[in-house]
């Protein structure tokens, strides 16, 4: 009996860490973007453009390199990030609107570029880093430590990079201050659109490194629609992990392991009372997006009854445009 948990849990742990990795880059970029205090609700398109650049570089121009073709979508996306950050920093246009405009146009062109290569599969592939026989033999760790490089990149290099610079440099401090008080960050000499402009576009270029990690590791191929809620999952993350880094993996590894139970539960043949195989898949495949309502309206609900919650973490000046003549 605790053998076969053991195994249900290990193959959980095993889909759901690259399967999270995603929401973790995603959501960083995100994350990024909002601690300047621009508010980028086009995280879905970006995901969509990043993959349809790594795919087209692997089948049309014959990348050869999953690192140069993931370079090629995060470039992508950072042209589409330098469009939003000049519209919202540079004009100051309202940032749910453009950001709104940038979720549904960034599916749309990754829609269109994509036609006529779904299905098409992908060779150009990050492969599982081989830990040893010492690891491997042992199933626990193997789930843990037998990933892809980037998984390793996204889980603990790049939190832990961002951390450092946001906490524990003077040009954190300066970035930090930006998001909560341009005029006060503006008054001690900080270019205050360059920072924001800066950030925004590096934000939406590592957020179009996760729709990149998606076609060269987990599913090898090209289908619309390709990030299916995630870029919303992600933006859910970033509020529940506080906007802090090392918040956001263990966020993301949450609605990973949701995300994973749907594909767990298919390939075992698991049945629930009450529930067909058809109904159960449906069901399973909507608790990411009910986990995400609940991280959503919990911090607004504990607030109403006068409870502090991390909500109260958030920049304070997201979403607001920054006028210096106002300062």
């Amino acid at each position: 009996m605790f053998g076969i948990i053991d195994n249900a849990f290990l193959s959980i742990v095993a889909a759901a860490i690259p399967a999270s990795a995603v929401i973790v880059l995603a959501a960083t970029g995100a994350m990024l973007n909002e601690r300047v205090g621009v508010l980028n609700l086009g995280q879905e398109g970006l995901i969509g453009v990043g993959a349809v650049f790594a795919v087209i570089a692997s089948l049309q121009w014959n990348v050869r390199s999953p690192w140069l073709a993931m370079l090629i979508g995060m470039f992508a996306a950072a042209i589409i990030g330098t469009i939003f950050a000049f519209a919202t920093v540079v004009i100051r246009a309202n940032q749910v609107l453009i950001g709104l405009a940038l979720a549904l146009g960034g599916v749309g062109l990754s829609n269109q570029l994509g036609n006529g290569r779904t299905g098409s599969p992908i060779s150009t592939l990050f492969g599982k880093l081989d830990p040893g026989s010492a690891f491997t033999k042992n199933q626990f760790l193997e789930a843990f430590l037998h990933q892809d490089p980037i998984v390793y990149i996204a889980y603990i290099i790049l939190p832990a990079a961002i951390w450092f610079v946001l906490f524990r440099t003077k040009h954190g401090l300066l970035v930090r201050a930006v998001g909560e008080s341009p005029g006060a960050a503006d008054a001690v000499g900080s270019n205050v659109l360059g920072i924001r402009f800066a950030y925004t576009v590096l934000g939406t270029a590592i957020s179009g490194a996760a729709g990149a990690y998606m076609v060269l590791t987990i599913t090898p191929t090209w289908s619309s629609d390709i990030a299916r809620g995630r870029g919303w999952v992600a933006l859910a993350v970033v509020i529940f992990a506080a906007w802090k880094p090392f918040r956001v993996v263990a966020g993301a590894l949450l609605f990973g392991a949701m995300i994973s139970l749907d594909t767990t539960t298919q390939a075992r043949g698991w049945k629930l009372p009450f529930f067909n195989a058809v109904n159960l898949s449906f069901f399973l495949s909507m608790l990411p997006y009910v986990v995400t309502l609940i991280a959503i309206l919990a911090p607004a609900g504990a607030a109403k009854f006068g409870r502090k919650t991390r909500a109260t973490d958030a920049p304070a000046s997201l979403a607001t445009p920054y006028f210096r003549e106002e300062r």
